[in-house]
């Protein structure tokens, strides 16, 4: 019988973040400035929003006089060329607030902006290292006092309220990672005109990432109870969101991701142990190999087409874990073989994705099997997914389960 074991032995977190949500929302903006104190506000943003939008110019007449400068030209996935541009120029602003209006890749460099503004050192040697010889990662003590920020959301993220930031990097042929709990966000906005200029292409994605993480954290045997709550409160959420992606007005669901997200980033926070299961290890470690390394496909994609394989072939190295989570999907039950659950969940998760519109192949990303050496080359150093080490002590084995997903 699949059961989950009650923790007593914990510790919880917790981070002041004030949150404004609504229609109208952006009008309790120059309170959240002033209460900062700050009166040079530099707003950092993608060049879709500062063009296709009219966020930018709505935060510079909320803000007048403190609305020091902009920088609009943010990349995807963070490059770290536009951060230190980004960097230099709020920088000569004089800057002492920044404001990130975006969604993920936005949200997080405007982070490591912060660190770059504070810090002494390059960003380079500022970030997260990993020992060759498999020693815990070691991540730098960034101790200097960052500007407050403030986040005005476009898509719900678990970028919008978490504390580390990835970078892109072709120069260093590889993702700088940067932690640094004092880059939360003070304040959070959902104002619904600002959420609903994300095309729905991007909320689906974001919704299909997000749902993704909510399923597999169903995936334990050991939790406490405010975390148990928690995941299951975030996959009821998104259950209902990606029922209600294809409403006209589909404002309701646009706010419940971001609850979602933003429940989702409290859980580390109130004391849970991350799901460790090898289905969603090997399927974060090799989605991010794929989207890394391939522009055009995006997280929700990456998780997509290996979620089913990654079931059939691993979940039986987590049985109690992967029949608690059948069991909440409603495709298992303690009375049936618990062999059968990873099967039954993969057979569920793929009609959801392929319902979402989502490929559910590798094959279907149009990428080239030539590309398989540069997805496990990523996929065996991912050292989130990966930190013992285990994926390179079987790596034909990963090989075949990744050309099977084709």
């Amino acid at each position: 019988m699949a059961t989950a074991d009650h923790l007593q032995d914990f510790r919880i977190a917790t981070y002041p973040c004030r949150v404004h949500c609504g229609q109208d929302a952006l009008a309790k903006l120059p309170a959240e400035v002033a209460r900062q104190g700050a009166k040079r506000v530099f707003v950092i943003s993608g060049r879709s929003v500062a063009t296709k939008t009219d966020l930018i110019d709505r935060i510079r007449n909320l803000l007048g006089d403190t609305f020091a400068g902009n920088f609009d030209r943010m990349g995807k996935d963070s490059p770290i060329e536009d951060v230190l541009a980004a960097a230099d120029e709020a920088r000569a602003a004089n800057a002492d607030l920044l404001i990130a209006v975006g969604a993920g890749s936005v949200i997080q460099a405007v982070r490591v902006v912060a660190i770059a503004l504070a810090e002494k050192e390059p960003l380079v040697e500022l970030a997260t290292k990993y020992p060759e010889d498999g020693s815990p990662a070691i991540s730098p003590k960034l101790m200097a006092r960052k500007l407050p920020i403030i986040n005005v959301v476009t898509v719900g993220t678990s970028a919008q309220n978490r504390a580390g930031s990835p970078l892109k990097s072709s120069e260093y042929g590889r993702r700088l990672e940067y932690f640094d709990p004092k880059t939360r966000p003070v304040a959070l906005f959902w104002d619904h005109d600002a959420l609903r200029t994300a095309p729905r292409s991007m909320v689906r994605a974001s919704a299909a990432a997000i749902y993704w993480r909510a399923v597999m954290h169903l995936g334990f045997t050991k939790v406490t109870r405010l975390t148990e709550f928690n995941r299951r409160q975030v996959y009821e959420i998104m259950d209902s969101v990606i029922r209600s992606l294809d409403e006209e007005d589909d404002i309701g669901a646009r706010v419940d991701l971001c609850i979602a997200t933003f429940l989702q980033n409290r859980e580390v926070d109130d004391g849970s142990f991350r799901a460790a299961h090898w289905v969603m290890r090997f399927n974060y470690a090799f989605s991010a190999g794929i989207f890394n390394l391939h522009e055009h496909v995006s997280q929700a994609e990456g998780n997509s087409v290996l979620v089913g394989t990654a079931l059939r072939r691993l979940g039986y190295r987590d049985p109690q874990e992967i029949a608690n989570m059948a069991r909440i999907l409603g495709v298992w039950t303690d009375k049936d073989p618990i062999e059968e659950a990873p099967f039954r969940a993969a057979d569920y998760l793929e009609k959801v994705f392929a319902d979402l519109g989502l490929p559910t192949r590798v094959g279907q990303l149009g990428l080239p099997k030539s590309s398989v050496d540069g997805i496990m080359a990523n996929a065996l150093n991912n050292f989130n997914s990966d930190p013992k080490q285990e994926f390179k002590k079987e790596p034909e084995l990963l090989r075949e389960i990744l050309l099977e997903a084709w």
